[in-house]
Protein backbone atom coordinates (compact mmCIF):
# COMPACT_ATOMS: atom_id res chain seq x y z
CA UNK A 1 0.00 0.00 0.00
CA UNK A 2 1.15 3.52 -0.75
CA UNK A 3 1.82 5.74 2.26
CA UNK A 4 -1.02 8.01 3.41
CA UNK A 5 -1.57 10.54 6.20
CA UNK A 6 -4.53 10.88 8.55
CA UNK A 7 -5.05 14.50 7.46
CA UNK A 8 -5.14 13.36 3.83
CA UNK A 9 -7.92 10.84 4.43
CA UNK A 10 -9.95 12.80 6.97
CA UNK A 11 -12.23 14.39 4.38
CA UNK A 12 -12.76 11.10 2.53
CA UNK A 13 -13.91 9.29 5.68
CA UNK A 14 -15.57 12.35 7.26
CA UNK A 15 -13.39 12.01 10.34
CA UNK A 16 -11.70 14.13 12.98
CA UNK A 17 -8.07 13.49 13.88
CA UNK A 18 -6.32 13.97 17.21
CA UNK A 19 -2.94 14.44 15.52
CA UNK A 20 -1.50 13.77 12.11
CA UNK A 21 0.75 10.87 11.16
CA UNK A 22 1.64 8.66 8.22
CA UNK A 23 0.59 5.04 7.86
CA UNK A 24 1.15 2.30 5.34
CA UNK A 25 -1.31 -0.56 5.39
CA UNK A 26 -4.82 -1.03 6.76
CA UNK A 27 -6.12 -3.90 8.88
CA UNK A 28 -9.23 -4.79 10.87
CA UNK A 29 -8.10 -7.92 12.73
CA UNK A 30 -5.74 -7.30 15.65
CA UNK A 31 -4.59 -10.92 15.36
CA UNK A 32 -3.09 -10.04 11.97
CA UNK A 33 -1.23 -6.82 12.75
CA UNK A 34 0.34 -4.58 10.12
CA UNK A 35 3.24 -2.73 11.70
CA UNK A 36 2.99 0.94 10.82
CA UNK A 37 -0.56 0.43 9.58
CA UNK A 38 -3.97 1.91 10.38
CA UNK A 39 -6.11 -0.29 12.65
CA UNK A 40 -9.83 0.10 11.95
CA UNK A 41 -12.04 -0.86 14.90
CA UNK A 42 -15.03 -2.52 13.25
CA UNK A 43 -18.14 -3.33 15.25
CA UNK A 44 -20.37 -6.39 14.81
CA UNK A 45 -23.04 -8.36 16.61
CA UNK A 46 -20.44 -10.59 18.27
CA UNK A 47 -17.31 -8.44 18.38
CA UNK A 48 -16.13 -4.89 18.95
CA UNK A 49 -12.81 -3.84 17.48
CA UNK A 50 -12.53 -1.09 20.08
CA UNK A 51 -11.70 -3.82 22.63
CA UNK A 52 -8.49 -4.54 20.72
CA UNK A 53 -7.05 -1.08 20.26
CA UNK A 54 -4.48 -1.71 23.00
CA UNK A 55 -3.41 -4.88 21.17
CA UNK A 56 -2.98 -2.91 17.97
CA UNK A 57 -0.88 -0.32 19.79
CA UNK A 58 1.32 -2.99 21.33
CA UNK A 59 1.84 -4.64 17.94
CA UNK A 60 3.08 -1.45 16.28
CA UNK A 61 0.06 0.18 14.67
CA UNK A 62 0.71 3.74 13.51
CA UNK A 63 -2.83 4.99 14.12
CA UNK A 64 -6.39 3.96 14.91
CA UNK A 65 -9.70 4.69 13.17
CA UNK A 66 -12.60 4.26 15.58
CA UNK A 67 -16.00 5.50 16.72
CA UNK A 68 -15.72 5.38 20.52
CA UNK A 69 -13.33 7.28 22.78
CA UNK A 70 -10.02 5.42 22.60
CA UNK A 71 -7.63 5.00 25.52
CA UNK A 72 -4.44 5.03 23.48
CA UNK A 73 -1.31 7.05 22.90
CA UNK A 74 -1.64 6.58 19.15
CA UNK A 75 -3.01 9.20 16.76
CA UNK A 76 -6.73 8.61 16.29
CA UNK A 77 -9.22 9.48 13.58
CA UNK A 78 -12.80 9.46 14.87
CA UNK A 79 -15.74 8.64 12.56
CA UNK A 80 -19.46 7.99 12.97
CA UNK A 81 -19.39 4.52 11.38
CA UNK A 82 -16.19 2.51 11.03
CA UNK A 83 -17.46 0.12 8.33
CA UNK A 84 -18.62 3.01 6.14
CA UNK A 85 -15.28 4.67 6.76
CA UNK A 86 -13.47 1.51 5.62
CA UNK A 87 -15.36 1.59 2.32
CA UNK A 88 -14.83 5.33 1.91
CA UNK A 89 -11.11 5.00 2.57
CA UNK A 90 -10.84 2.16 0.03
CA UNK A 91 -12.68 4.27 -2.55
CA UNK A 92 -10.29 7.16 -1.94
CA UNK A 93 -7.25 4.89 -2.23
CA UNK A 94 -8.61 3.35 -5.45
CA UNK A 95 -8.92 6.87 -6.91
CA UNK A 96 -5.18 7.40 -6.35
CA UNK A 97 -4.17 4.18 -8.14
CA UNK A 98 -3.61 4.02 -11.89
CA UNK A 99 -4.44 0.34 -12.39
CA UNK A 100 -6.63 -1.74 -14.69
CA UNK A 101 -9.38 -3.18 -12.50
CA UNK A 102 -11.36 -6.23 -13.55
CA UNK A 103 -14.41 -6.62 -11.31
CA UNK A 104 -16.39 -9.84 -11.38
CA UNK A 105 -19.52 -11.33 -9.90
CA UNK A 106 -21.96 -14.15 -10.65
CA UNK A 107 -24.10 -16.83 -9.04
CA UNK A 108 -21.45 -19.54 -9.43
CA UNK A 109 -17.90 -19.75 -10.72
CA UNK A 110 -16.68 -16.44 -9.30
CA UNK A 111 -13.58 -17.70 -7.59
CA UNK A 112 -12.49 -20.02 -10.41
CA UNK A 113 -13.01 -17.21 -12.91
CA UNK A 114 -11.10 -14.84 -10.64
CA UNK A 115 -8.14 -17.20 -10.46
CA UNK A 116 -8.09 -17.75 -14.22
CA UNK A 117 -8.50 -14.04 -14.90
CA UNK A 118 -5.61 -13.21 -12.58
CA UNK A 119 -3.40 -15.66 -14.50
CA UNK A 120 -4.35 -14.03 -17.80
CA UNK A 121 -3.79 -10.51 -16.49
CA UNK A 122 -0.47 -11.51 -14.90
CA UNK A 123 0.79 -12.66 -18.31
CA UNK A 124 1.11 -8.97 -19.22
CA UNK A 125 0.69 -6.89 -16.06
CA UNK A 126 1.89 -6.90 -12.45
CA UNK A 127 -1.37 -8.13 -10.96
CA UNK A 128 -3.01 -8.45 -7.54
CA UNK A 129 -6.22 -10.37 -6.87
CA UNK A 130 -8.81 -11.03 -4.20
CA UNK A 131 -7.36 -13.54 -1.75
CA UNK A 132 -9.52 -16.48 -0.72
CA UNK A 133 -13.16 -15.48 -0.37
CA UNK A 134 -12.54 -11.90 0.79
CA UNK A 135 -15.24 -10.60 -1.53
CA UNK A 136 -17.60 -8.75 0.82
CA UNK A 137 -17.76 -5.19 2.15
CA UNK A 138 -14.85 -5.86 4.51
CA UNK A 139 -12.66 -8.20 2.49
CA UNK A 140 -12.88 -6.32 -0.80
CA UNK A 141 -11.65 -2.98 0.61
CA UNK A 142 -8.71 -4.80 2.20
CA UNK A 143 -7.84 -6.17 -1.24
CA UNK A 144 -7.86 -2.64 -2.66
CA UNK A 145 -5.28 -1.65 -0.04
CA UNK A 146 -2.84 -4.28 -1.38
CA UNK A 147 -2.40 -2.24 -4.57
CA UNK A 148 1.18 -0.96 -4.59
CA UNK A 149 2.88 1.75 -6.65
CA UNK A 150 4.09 -0.87 -9.15
CA UNK A 151 0.73 -2.69 -9.43
CA UNK A 152 -0.67 -2.54 -12.95
CA UNK A 153 -3.85 -4.63 -12.67
CA UNK A 154 -6.25 -5.86 -10.01
CA UNK A 155 -8.81 -8.67 -10.24
CA UNK A 156 -11.56 -7.99 -7.73
CA UNK A 157 -14.22 -10.56 -6.83
CA UNK A 158 -17.54 -9.19 -5.58
CA UNK A 159 -19.96 -11.38 -3.64
CA UNK A 160 -23.51 -10.63 -2.54
CA UNK A 161 -26.62 -12.11 -1.02
CA UNK A 162 -28.83 -9.00 -0.96
CA UNK A 163 -29.58 -6.24 -3.42
CA UNK A 164 -27.43 -3.13 -3.04
CA UNK A 165 -24.29 -5.01 -2.00
CA UNK A 166 -22.69 -5.10 -5.45
CA UNK A 167 -23.57 -1.41 -5.81
CA UNK A 168 -21.52 -0.61 -2.70
CA UNK A 169 -18.55 -2.71 -3.85
CA UNK A 170 -18.44 -1.45 -7.42
CA UNK A 171 -18.58 2.15 -6.16
CA UNK A 172 -15.33 1.43 -4.33
CA UNK A 173 -13.47 -0.69 -6.92
CA UNK A 174 -14.67 1.21 -10.04
CA UNK A 175 -13.93 -1.60 -12.53
CA UNK A 176 -12.54 -0.79 -15.96
CA UNK A 177 -13.89 -4.16 -17.13
CA UNK A 178 -16.75 -6.08 -15.53
CA UNK A 179 -17.60 -9.80 -15.67
CA UNK A 180 -20.86 -11.55 -14.77
CA UNK A 181 -20.26 -15.31 -14.92
CA UNK A 182 -23.94 -16.32 -14.86
CA UNK A 183 -27.26 -15.82 -13.11
CA UNK A 184 -28.58 -18.83 -11.23
CA UNK A 185 -30.53 -19.27 -8.01
CA UNK A 186 -27.87 -18.71 -5.33
CA UNK A 187 -29.32 -16.46 -2.60
CA UNK A 188 -32.80 -16.66 -4.12
CA UNK A 189 -34.05 -16.92 -0.52
CA UNK A 190 -33.10 -13.26 -0.02
CA UNK A 191 -33.77 -11.90 -3.50
CA UNK A 192 -36.99 -13.69 -4.39
CA UNK A 193 -36.44 -14.45 -8.09
CA UNK A 194 -33.73 -14.93 -10.70
CA UNK A 195 -34.83 -11.67 -12.28
CA UNK A 196 -34.02 -9.88 -9.03
CA UNK A 197 -30.68 -11.69 -8.90
CA UNK A 198 -29.94 -10.37 -12.41
CA UNK A 199 -30.76 -6.82 -11.31
CA UNK A 200 -28.45 -7.19 -8.33
CA UNK A 201 -25.60 -8.49 -10.49
CA UNK A 202 -26.04 -5.65 -12.98
CA UNK A 203 -25.37 -3.19 -10.16
CA UNK A 204 -21.73 -3.71 -11.17
CA UNK A 205 -22.32 -1.18 -13.96
CA UNK A 206 -22.95 1.60 -11.43
CA UNK A 207 -19.24 1.84 -10.67
CA UNK A 208 -18.08 1.59 -14.28
CA UNK A 209 -17.50 4.47 -16.68
CA UNK A 210 -19.81 4.79 -19.67
CA UNK A 211 -18.32 3.03 -22.67
CA UNK A 212 -16.40 0.45 -20.63
CA UNK A 213 -16.69 -3.27 -21.26
CA UNK A 214 -19.05 -5.69 -19.52
CA UNK A 215 -18.29 -9.36 -20.24
CA UNK A 216 -21.25 -11.71 -19.75
CA UNK A 217 -22.31 -15.28 -20.44
CA UNK A 218 -24.27 -15.27 -23.70
CA UNK A 219 -25.52 -18.82 -23.12
CA UNK A 220 -27.24 -17.88 -19.85
CA UNK A 221 -30.95 -17.37 -20.51
CA UNK A 222 -31.19 -14.09 -18.57
CA UNK A 223 -27.77 -12.59 -19.31
CA UNK A 224 -28.21 -13.19 -23.04
CA UNK A 225 -31.04 -10.65 -22.99
CA UNK A 226 -28.98 -7.84 -21.44
CA UNK A 227 -28.79 -4.68 -23.52
CA UNK A 228 -27.28 -1.34 -22.55
CA UNK A 229 -26.12 1.15 -25.19
CA UNK A 230 -24.01 2.99 -22.60
CA UNK A 231 -21.59 0.06 -22.31
CA UNK A 232 -19.67 -2.30 -24.57
CA UNK A 233 -21.48 -5.58 -23.91
CA UNK A 234 -19.35 -8.61 -24.86
CA UNK A 235 -20.99 -12.04 -24.86
CA UNK A 236 -19.01 -15.27 -24.46
CA UNK A 237 -20.32 -18.81 -24.81
CA UNK A 238 -20.60 -21.95 -26.91
CA UNK A 239 -24.16 -21.91 -28.25
CA UNK A 240 -25.50 -18.39 -28.77
CA UNK A 241 -24.70 -17.04 -32.23
CA UNK A 242 -24.34 -13.48 -30.95
CA UNK A 243 -21.38 -14.42 -28.73
CA UNK A 244 -18.29 -12.39 -29.64
CA UNK A 245 -15.98 -15.03 -28.19
CA UNK A 246 -16.87 -18.71 -28.55
CA UNK A 247 -15.45 -22.07 -27.49
CA UNK A 248 -15.55 -24.98 -29.96
CA UNK A 249 -14.14 -28.50 -30.28
CA UNK A 250 -14.40 -29.17 -26.54
CA UNK A 251 -12.78 -32.45 -25.48
CA UNK A 252 -12.85 -33.55 -21.83
CA UNK A 253 -10.99 -35.98 -19.63
CA UNK A 254 -10.61 -36.42 -15.87
CA UNK A 255 -7.37 -34.44 -16.01
CA UNK A 256 -8.56 -31.45 -18.02
CA UNK A 257 -10.30 -29.96 -21.02
CA UNK A 258 -9.01 -29.06 -24.47
CA UNK A 259 -10.84 -26.65 -26.75
CA UNK A 260 -10.42 -23.76 -29.14
CA UNK A 261 -11.51 -20.17 -28.58
CA UNK A 262 -12.71 -18.17 -31.57
CA UNK A 263 -12.07 -14.43 -31.41
CA UNK A 264 -12.01 -12.05 -34.39
CA UNK A 265 -12.34 -15.07 -36.72
CA UNK A 266 -9.10 -16.56 -35.37
CA UNK A 267 -8.82 -19.82 -33.41
CA UNK A 268 -6.67 -20.19 -30.30
CA UNK A 269 -5.81 -23.53 -28.65
CA UNK A 270 -6.71 -23.63 -24.96
CA UNK A 271 -5.96 -26.24 -22.31
CA UNK A 272 -7.86 -26.00 -19.01
CA UNK A 273 -6.28 -28.28 -16.38
CA UNK A 274 -9.64 -29.14 -14.81
CA UNK A 275 -12.63 -31.09 -16.06
CA UNK A 276 -16.09 -29.73 -16.79
CA UNK A 277 -17.80 -27.68 -19.48
CA UNK A 278 -18.64 -25.06 -16.84
CA UNK A 279 -14.93 -24.36 -16.52
CA UNK A 280 -14.78 -23.62 -20.24
CA UNK A 281 -17.16 -20.74 -19.52
CA UNK A 282 -14.93 -19.55 -16.68
CA UNK A 283 -11.91 -19.65 -18.99
CA UNK A 284 -13.80 -17.79 -21.71
CA UNK A 285 -14.55 -14.96 -19.29
CA UNK A 286 -10.90 -14.79 -18.24
CA UNK A 287 -9.74 -14.77 -21.87
CA UNK A 288 -12.15 -11.92 -22.67
CA UNK A 289 -10.87 -9.88 -19.72
CA UNK A 290 -7.38 -10.22 -21.10
CA UNK A 291 -8.05 -9.29 -24.70
CA UNK A 292 -10.27 -6.36 -23.72
CA UNK A 293 -7.49 -4.93 -21.55
CA UNK A 294 -4.94 -5.12 -24.33
CA UNK A 295 -3.38 -8.58 -23.95
CA UNK A 296 -2.58 -10.52 -27.12
CA UNK A 297 -5.15 -13.32 -27.58
CA UNK A 298 -2.50 -16.04 -27.92
CA UNK A 299 -0.90 -14.94 -24.64
CA UNK A 300 -4.28 -14.82 -22.88
CA UNK A 301 -5.19 -18.30 -24.12
CA UNK A 302 -1.85 -19.77 -23.10
CA UNK A 303 -2.01 -18.35 -19.55
CA UNK A 304 -5.04 -20.47 -18.63
CA UNK A 305 -3.08 -23.73 -18.69
CA UNK A 306 -1.37 -22.71 -15.41
CA UNK A 307 -4.65 -22.78 -13.45
CA UNK A 308 -4.66 -24.79 -10.21
CA UNK A 309 -7.99 -25.38 -8.38
CA UNK A 310 -8.27 -23.27 -5.23
CA UNK A 311 -9.30 -24.67 -1.86
CA UNK A 312 -11.90 -27.44 -2.06
CA UNK A 313 -13.10 -26.54 -5.54
CA UNK A 314 -13.30 -29.44 -7.98
CA UNK A 315 -10.02 -31.08 -7.15
CA UNK A 316 -9.57 -34.35 -9.06
CA UNK A 317 -7.74 -37.15 -7.24
CA UNK A 318 -7.02 -40.71 -8.40
CA UNK A 319 -6.74 -43.43 -5.78
CA UNK A 320 -6.69 -47.18 -6.33
CA UNK A 321 -8.11 -46.85 -9.85
CA UNK A 322 -10.98 -44.64 -8.65
CA UNK A 323 -11.41 -41.03 -9.81
CA UNK A 324 -12.51 -38.69 -6.99
CA UNK A 325 -13.89 -35.22 -7.72
CA UNK A 326 -13.68 -33.22 -4.49
CA UNK A 327 -15.96 -30.18 -4.76
CA UNK A 328 -16.97 -29.28 -1.22
CA UNK A 329 -16.52 -25.52 -1.10
CA UNK A 330 -20.11 -24.62 -1.90
CA UNK A 331 -23.16 -25.77 -3.82
CA UNK A 332 -26.17 -24.40 -5.65
CA UNK A 333 -28.51 -26.14 -8.13
CA UNK A 334 -26.46 -24.78 -11.02
CA UNK A 335 -23.11 -25.91 -9.66
CA UNK A 336 -24.47 -29.33 -8.67
CA UNK A 337 -25.74 -29.87 -12.21
CA UNK A 338 -22.37 -28.73 -13.55
CA UNK A 339 -20.66 -31.26 -11.28
CA UNK A 340 -22.97 -34.02 -12.50
CA UNK A 341 -22.17 -33.04 -16.10
CA UNK A 342 -18.46 -33.36 -15.35
CA UNK A 343 -18.92 -36.73 -13.66
CA UNK A 344 -20.97 -38.14 -16.54
CA UNK A 345 -18.44 -36.94 -19.13
CA UNK A 346 -15.49 -38.92 -17.73
CA UNK A 347 -16.33 -42.24 -19.36
CA UNK A 348 -16.02 -44.18 -16.09
CA UNK A 349 -17.23 -47.75 -15.71
CA UNK A 350 -19.65 -46.52 -13.07
CA UNK A 351 -20.57 -43.01 -11.91
CA UNK A 352 -21.28 -42.28 -8.25
CA UNK A 353 -22.60 -38.93 -7.00
CA UNK A 354 -22.51 -37.89 -3.33
CA UNK A 355 -24.80 -34.88 -3.06
CA UNK A 356 -25.22 -33.07 0.25
CA UNK A 357 -27.63 -30.33 1.23
CA UNK A 358 -27.64 -27.04 -0.66
CA UNK A 359 -28.20 -24.29 1.91
CA UNK A 360 -29.78 -20.82 1.77
CA UNK A 361 -32.48 -21.78 -0.73
CA UNK A 362 -35.48 -21.01 1.48
CA UNK A 363 -38.85 -21.99 0.02
CA UNK A 364 -37.10 -23.10 -3.18
CA UNK A 365 -35.14 -25.81 -1.36
CA UNK A 366 -37.48 -28.79 -1.89
CA UNK A 367 -37.86 -28.04 -5.60
CA UNK A 368 -34.13 -27.46 -6.09
CA UNK A 369 -33.08 -30.69 -4.38
CA UNK A 370 -35.69 -32.66 -6.31
CA UNK A 371 -34.49 -31.17 -9.58
CA UNK A 372 -30.93 -32.29 -8.83
CA UNK A 373 -32.14 -35.84 -8.22
CA UNK A 374 -34.03 -35.86 -11.50
CA UNK A 375 -31.01 -34.38 -13.29
CA UNK A 376 -28.74 -37.13 -11.95
CA UNK A 377 -31.10 -39.70 -13.46
CA UNK A 378 -31.26 -37.84 -16.77
CA UNK A 379 -27.44 -37.83 -17.00
CA UNK A 380 -27.24 -41.56 -16.31
CA UNK A 381 -25.64 -41.50 -12.86
CA UNK A 382 -25.41 -45.09 -11.61
CA UNK A 383 -25.32 -44.58 -7.84
CA UNK A 384 -26.50 -41.59 -5.83
CA UNK A 385 -25.80 -40.89 -2.17
CA UNK A 386 -27.86 -38.08 -0.64
CA UNK A 387 -26.57 -36.56 2.60
CA UNK A 388 -28.55 -34.27 4.89
CA UNK A 389 -32.14 -33.48 5.75
CA UNK A 390 -32.92 -31.45 2.62
CA UNK A 391 -31.25 -34.01 0.37
CA UNK A 392 -33.94 -36.56 1.18
CA UNK A 393 -35.82 -34.83 -1.66
CA UNK A 394 -32.84 -35.46 -3.94
CA UNK A 395 -32.89 -39.16 -3.10
CA UNK A 396 -36.66 -39.55 -3.57
CA UNK A 397 -36.69 -37.86 -6.96
CA UNK A 398 -33.57 -39.72 -8.15
CA UNK A 399 -35.17 -43.06 -7.28
CA UNK A 400 -38.46 -42.09 -8.95
CA UNK A 401 -36.56 -40.97 -12.05
CA UNK A 402 -34.62 -44.19 -12.51
CA UNK A 403 -31.24 -43.99 -10.77
CA UNK A 404 -30.26 -47.65 -10.20
CA UNK A 405 -28.98 -47.31 -6.62
CA UNK A 406 -30.03 -44.53 -4.25
CA UNK A 407 -29.05 -44.10 -0.59
CA UNK A 408 -29.88 -41.39 1.92
CA UNK A 409 -27.87 -40.70 5.09
CA UNK A 410 -27.99 -38.23 7.96
CA UNK A 411 -24.85 -39.58 9.64
CA UNK A 412 -21.47 -38.88 8.02
CA UNK A 413 -19.81 -42.01 9.42
CA UNK A 414 -22.52 -44.30 8.08
CA UNK A 415 -22.27 -42.49 4.74
CA UNK A 416 -18.50 -42.97 4.57
CA UNK A 417 -18.85 -46.66 5.47
CA UNK A 418 -21.32 -47.36 2.66
CA UNK A 419 -19.35 -45.40 0.06
CA UNK A 420 -16.20 -47.33 0.97
CA UNK A 421 -18.04 -50.66 0.69
CA UNK A 422 -19.40 -50.09 -2.81
CA UNK A 423 -16.49 -48.33 -4.60
CA UNK A 424 -14.64 -50.37 -7.21
CA UNK A 425 -11.74 -49.99 -9.61
CA UNK A 426 -12.87 -47.87 -12.59
CA UNK A 427 -15.49 -45.86 -10.70
CA UNK A 428 -15.68 -42.07 -10.75
CA UNK A 429 -17.22 -40.35 -7.74
CA UNK A 430 -18.31 -36.74 -7.20
CA UNK A 431 -18.61 -35.11 -3.76
CA UNK A 432 -20.71 -31.93 -3.85
CA UNK A 433 -22.46 -29.99 -1.07
CA UNK A 434 -22.71 -26.60 0.56
CA UNK A 435 -19.76 -25.64 2.74
CA UNK A 436 -21.79 -26.04 5.93
CA UNK A 437 -22.19 -29.78 5.30
CA UNK A 438 -18.42 -30.33 5.75
CA UNK A 439 -18.39 -33.08 3.16
CA UNK A 440 -14.59 -33.03 3.18
CA UNK A 441 -14.79 -35.00 6.45
CA UNK A 442 -16.57 -37.78 4.59
CA UNK A 443 -13.94 -37.76 1.84
CA UNK A 444 -11.11 -38.13 4.33
CA UNK A 445 -12.93 -40.99 6.06
CA UNK A 446 -13.45 -42.75 2.72
CA UNK A 447 -9.76 -42.39 1.84
CA UNK A 448 -8.76 -43.83 5.21
CA UNK A 449 -11.20 -46.74 4.95
CA UNK A 450 -10.09 -47.62 1.42
CA UNK A 451 -6.49 -47.61 2.54
CA UNK A 452 -7.28 -49.90 5.47
CA UNK A 453 -9.27 -52.21 3.20
CA UNK A 454 -6.38 -52.36 0.76
CA UNK A 455 -8.65 -51.28 -2.11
Amino acid sequence: MKELTLSEISTAVNGKITEDCTFKGVYTDSRKPVKGGLFIALEGDRFDGHDFIKNAEADGAAAVLCRKKADTGLPVIYVDDTKKALLALAAYYRSKCDVKVVGLTGSVGKTTTKEMTALVMASEYNTIKTQGNLNNDIGMPLTIFTIESDTQAAVIEMGMNHSGEIYALTAVSRPDVGIITNVGVSHIENLGSRENILKAKLEILEGMKKGSTLIINGDNDLLSQVENPDYNIVFFGMENEKCTVKAVDVQQSAEGTECKFIYNNEKYDVYIPIAGVHNVYNALAAFCAGVYTGIEPCKAADAIKAYVPAGMRQKTVKKNGITFIEDCYNASPDSVKAGINTLSSLGAKRTVAVLGDMLELGDYSETAHSQCGEYAARKGIDVLFAYGKESENTAKKAEESGVKEVYHFLDENALADKISDILCDGDAILFKASRGMKLENVIESVYEKLENQGK
